[in-house]
Formats: structure tokens, C-alpha cells, sequence
């Protein structure tokens, strides 16, 4: 297959380290998971939703290595839309570059309403959150250092606020047995592992940097694999401090998981702490993720799927300013009209399917560029297609609509 040529108009900045690497990815995995996607879990499979947290983490476990092996054979901004191209061909890669920006400007929106639900009462929410989505997507406008530093800043603070609810729920005195329940069968276990899929799409966002981290080859596999790693840890300990305290029924019902159960350990004054902490996490996630979105459209101009005035670099910041700008509106848009937890689902659809193509593409690799055996990126493939096929039925639904409007799109214009 004849190597895939990007039209580069501008180059990007290569000022990260892993440090810088790792915190973004887990800025955003941990801001999307911790406080999204427990309660729809709990409601899908009770007190198993840990195993679907494990099934979820296993696939993006394969995932993350397939990344990993791409992304230091292709150092260039775009994650699964040029790994698809090169490997698999230009239907391939814009197919997975379509369904990265759906899925995750749909996460934008998620986050925006989110950080909006724990800072401020209900009537200010939705203007709250369309300033929050331009208020990062202008400090992404600066400059990716100013990202680092500003996720260097949120993650201890989210991490310290997780600690606080797990001693609190496991000291509180509420914390108890947690009965077997499962609501939906061994089926809602795997949507529950669909669901919380969304807590992983982090790392995505390393990847879509490449070309902005120094010594790409060596930095991203080990970011990918570290802020996997500690995610997953994260998850599991805060998982099972939630069921302990509020049980699967409780959890399920709940709109903020976390500041109920430390009321319900007895920590009263700790909840506003952890609505801040709350706030912040979210902030986090959605700065990471409006960079990430910003990446794969340049890359998408500059391949010709996506409009070519998009694929602009800014002479001074050294960052795809219009597409920065693209994405913001967008996601500004979809804050108005988006469902918190049906945008989750959406989310997920459209990322299980990236990571399809990110697999398969994986698959293809061979001689030095192959650093894991090919069973990984086999248990990945059919980990991403089992996953979005319990996802809910109007997630799915929306997400094959949108993406077979893509491809349309492509289709008749394409040829002019």
C-alpha cells in the first residue's frame, strides 16, 4: 500500500515529556469515569458492574497497546485516522476519524454539563457550561503547554478528593456487604462494561498528541500503559468504596454518587469538597478532550475528509487554532440539547469503533514496528464490536446514524 502523505501546513510544537503525557491522559479518564459513569453501570448490573469495570479495562488494555505500537511508528497528530490510512486505507482511517470526533464531542458536552451540575444550581447549568467549553477551548488556544500545566494542577486535586471518599466511605461506619444482584443478567454486565468504557477513552487523547511529545517512539507506549494502569486502580478502589456505602439499587439512582455516599458515611462537611473536587475533574477531562478533538481534525483536513481551512496551525501558538474553534462551537451546540447519561452511551459507541480500527490496523504491523503479539489486538477487535453491540439501544442507534451521515459526506465529496 503506497504511504499516506499528510498536507502539513504548520507544525505543532513538540514540548511535552511522558510526565506531561501521562497527567492528560488521566485528566481525562479520570474527570469522564469517577463521575459519569457508576450510576448507569450500577443500573445495567447492580453489584457486578466491577466485573464489567474489569471487562472494560481488559479491552482497554489491548486497545491501549495497539495505540501504543501505532502511535510510535506514526509520531503525527491524529490518532486512529492516520494509523488507519497507512495501514488499512483512506475509507478506514476517515471512518475512524469520524467516529472519534462524533463520539467525543459528544464527551465534551458530557463533561461541560457535568462540571455545570456540581458548580451551580440547576437553572444555570446549561449557560454555565457552554462558558466552560469556551473557556478551555481558549486555553487550548494558547498553547498545549498551558493544557499540561492546567492538567498538572487538576489531577493531584481529583486524586486527593478520591481519597477522601474512600476513607470516608470506609470508615464512616456505613459501609457494609454488598448483596449479589444483577438486575439485567450477564447481558447488563457487558453493557455495563460498554459503559464504563467511557471511563478509559482517555489515553486517546496521548495518542492524537504524538506530535507534540518529545521522543515520541519511547514516550507515548509508556504514557499510554502508565495512565492505564493507574486509572483502572483508581476505578476499582473507588468502585468498591461506592458499593460498600450506597449498595447497587442506591448507586444506580444516584445523580452525584460520590457526595451521597459520604453523607451517607457521616462526612457531611466533606461534601463540598468533593462537588469541587467534582467540578474540577470535569474540567480536566473536557480541556483534554477539546485538544484531543482538535488533533484529529486538523489531521482530517490536512488528509482531505474534512474541510482544508481546518487543517490551519497558528503561526504563534503552534496549535490547529480553527479547529479548536471548530469543535468548541460544536460542543457548545450539543450542551444545549444533550442527555448527560444518554451521551455517555454515544460516547462509547463512537469510540469502541476508533479503537476497532486501531486494532485491526495494529494487526497489520510486522517486523520492528511490532512490540506486543497480534492475540492483543484480536481480543481488542472483538472486545470493541461486543461491547458496542450491548451498548443501549438508542445509543446505537444514534451512533450508526451520524456515522453513516459521515460517510455519506465523504461519499459525494469526496470526488470534488
Amino acid at each position: 500500500m503506497a504511504a499516506y502523505r499528510v498536507r502539513v501546513t504548520g507544525s505543532l510544537s513538540r514540548s511535552l515529556g511522558t510526565t506531561d503525557a501521562v497527567l492528560i491522559g488521566l485528566g481525562s479518564m479520570i474527570g469522564a469515569g469517577v463521575f459519569g459513569a457508576f450510576a448507569p453501570a450500577a443500573s445495567a448490573a447492580g453489584s457486578l458492574l466491577l466485573v464489567g469495570l474489569c471487562l472494560a479495562g481488559i479491552v482497554a488494555y489491548a486497545n491501549a497497546t495497539s495505540s501504543a505500537q501505532l502511535a510510535a511508528a506514526y509520531p503525527v497528530s491524529g490518532g486512529s485516522y492516520v494509523y488507519g490510512r497507512e495501514r488499512l486505507g483512506p475509507w478506514w482511517g476517515f471512518f475512524a476519524g469520524w467516529a472519534f470526533v462524533v463520539g467525543k464531542t459528544a464527551s465534551c458536552a458530557a463533561m461541560a454539563l457535568t462540571f455545570a451540575a456540581y458548580a451551580v444550581p440547576s437553572a444555570w447549568r446549561t449557560p454555565v457550561a457552554v462558558v466552560a467549553v469556551f473557556a478551555l477551548a481558549a486555553v487550548n488556544y494558547r498553547g498545549v503547554t498551558r493544557t499540561a500545566r492546567a492538567t498538572r494542577i487538576m489531577v493531584p486535586i481529583v486524586l486527593a478528593v478520591l481519597a477522601l471518599v474512600v476513607v470516608a466511605n470506609l470508615t464512616g461506619g456505613a459501609a457494609q456487604p454488598t448483596a449479589f444482584d444483577v438486575p439485567h443478567g450477564w447481558y447488563g454486565v457487558a453493557q455495563s462494561a460498554g459503559l464504563l468504557f467511557f471511563a478509559f477513552a482517555g489515553y486517546a487523547r496521548i495518542a492524537t498528541m504524538g506530535e507534540e511529545v518529545r521522543d515520541p517512539a519511547r514516550a507515548i507506549p509508556r504514557a499510554i500503559v502508565l495512565a492505564l494502569g493507574i486509572a483502572l486502580g483508581v476505578y476499582l478502589v473507588v468502585g468498591v468504596s461506592l458499593l460498600l456505602t450506597l449498595g447497587p439499587a442506591r448507586l444506580a439512582a444516584s445523580t452525584a454518587p460520590l457526595s451521597d455516599a459520604v453523607r451517607s458515611a457521616g462526612w457531611d462537611w466533606a461534601a463540598p469538597v468533593v462537588r469541587v473536587g467534582a467540578a474540577v475533574a470535569a474540567l480536566g477531562a473536557l480541556l483534554a478532550l477539546l485538544a484531543g478533538i482538535g488533533r484529529t481534525s486538523l489531521a482530517m483536513a490536512r488528509g482531505g475528509d474534512l474541510p482544508a481551512w481546518l487543517g490551519a496551525v497558528h503561526p504563534r501558538f503552534h496549535v490547529p487554532h480553527r479547529a479548536e474553534v471548530a469543535v468548541a462551537v460544536a460542543a457548545a451546540g450539543l450542551v444545549i440539547a444533550v442527555d448527560l447519561r444518554g451521551a455517555i452511551g454515544f460516547s462509547s459507541f463512537g469510540v469502541l469503533l476508533y479503537y476497532l480500527v486501531a486494532n485491526l490496523a495494529a494487526f497489520t504491523q510486522g517486523g520492528a514496528d511490532r512490540r506486543y503479539p497480534r492475540f492483543l489486538q484480536v481480543i481488542g477487535a472483538v472486545g470493541c464490536v461486543a461491547l458496542a453491540a450491548t451498548l443501549p439501544l438508542s445509543s446505537v442507534l444514534a451512533g450508526v446514524a451520524v456515522l453513516a451521515a459521515g460517510l455519506a459526506y465523504r461519499l459525494l465529496a469526496r470526488p470534488r
